[in-house]
């Protein structure tokens, strides 16, 4: 009887153990797969994040070395929770301004040492476009105004600017694409949108649709944490006529990971990652990748961010080696001999 009921508690415990232990793991090819596998989570179907992952999974792929997998956010603060809390996402994009507002919010503990960063991307425009009837900022006050999902960087900052401008409005918390058919609607009056220009969602829009972009009128306050920018024609030359401007505010985008300790394989593969990330740079620069990567200094460092180790060596021993060929040209100019 004994031994009957041992062989079942063995046979349950087998299968239990097949049930949790993952299914590449019985097979090489599915260990190998997994060794260079990146997540990078970015942003919504229509924003920047989203091309510029799809960018670095062209570019950098190579075969089992290095993967990496994009994958859809809901935007900054989301995907610094998700970049700190969920398996399988290394690398998120979010906007420089989360990591004080989360720990402003004392949304998650220690975020200083588990969330770094790789590198400033970007600057993203903050674009308000609003309904014929509303001519200034100013007359949203207490209307409903779409600030986009909860969790996203759009909402994050337009709760910020807003405020920062004194302007009580209504948010709403749809999808940018829904907000978009609202406003035509009129079931709102604006929608706010932080995104790197041209997006997307507006490159189709025409005058005559009576939606039109709002000036920020720019501040001390305002300027303390944000950047000043403008959208012109060349950005959406169906909305704005040459030669006009609308004046805006700009926030940096980051690459943001995972603060691995550094004998740990998910730190090898990050930093075989940014190996390949600063190696194979100049290819982000050439089309058909998006025209924002030219904006990209990856030496630019972010005020409040600590910079993830390897990327932080790679960036040191570029410039040790950029200063040691200075150093070394003219000595080799005048001890080379003159070719006959």
């Amino acid at each position: 009887m004994k031994a009957s009921i041992v062989r079942i508690l063995l046979l349950g415990a087998c299968l239990f153990a097949g049930a949790i232990y993952p299914a590449y793991a019985a097979d090489p090819r599915g260990v190998s797969a997994n060794g260079g596998t990146v997540g990078i989570v970015s942003g919504g179907v229509e924003g920047t994040y989203v091309r510029i992952a799809a960018d670095l999974a062209a570019v950098l792929d190579d075969g089992d070395a290095l993967r990496v997998l994009p994958m859809l956010g809901k935007g900054s603060v989301q995907n610094l929770k998700d970049i700190v809390l969920l398996k399988g996402i290394d690398v998120g994009i979010v906007q420089s301004d989360v990591l004080a507002y989360a720990k402003r919010e004392r949304l998650l503990p220690n975020l200083d040492r588990r969330v770094k960063y790789i590198t400033k991307l970007y600057n993203e425009e903050m674009h308000i476009l609003a309904a014929p009837d509303v001519t200034r900022i100013e007359d949203l006050a207490g209307r409903k105004v779409n600030f986009d999902v909860q969790g996203s960087g759009t909402h994050m900052t337009a709760s910020l600017v807003f405020d920062i401008l004194g302007i009580k409005v209504e948010p709403q918390g749809n999808d940018q694409s829904l907000a978009l058919e609202k406003l035509r609607r009129g079931e709102i009056a604006a929608m706010a949108y932080v995104a790197g220009k041209p997006t997307r969602l507006f490159r189709d829009l025409k005058a005559g649709d009576g939606l039109h972009f709002l000036s920020i009128p720019m501040s001390a306050a305002l300027l303390d944490t944000y950047l000043p920018s403008r959208l012109t024609s060349a950005d959406y030359e169906g909305l704005i006529k040459p030669g006009e401007q609308v004046d805006t505010v700009a926030v940096g985008a980051v690459m943001a990971v995972y603060g691995w300790e550094r004998d740990l394989e998910r730190h090898r593969k990050v930093a075989r990652f940014v190996d390949a990330f600063f190696g194979r740079f100049d290819e982000f620069l050439k089309p058909p990748r998006h025209p924002k990567w030219k904006e990209v200094n990856l030496a630019a460092d972010v005020p409040g961010w600590t910079r993830f180790e390897p990327a932080e060596q790679w960036l040191r021993q570029g410039a040790e080696g950029r200063t040691a060929m200075k150093e070394l040209q003219p000595a080799t100019l005048v001890s080379s001999p003159v070719p006959r």
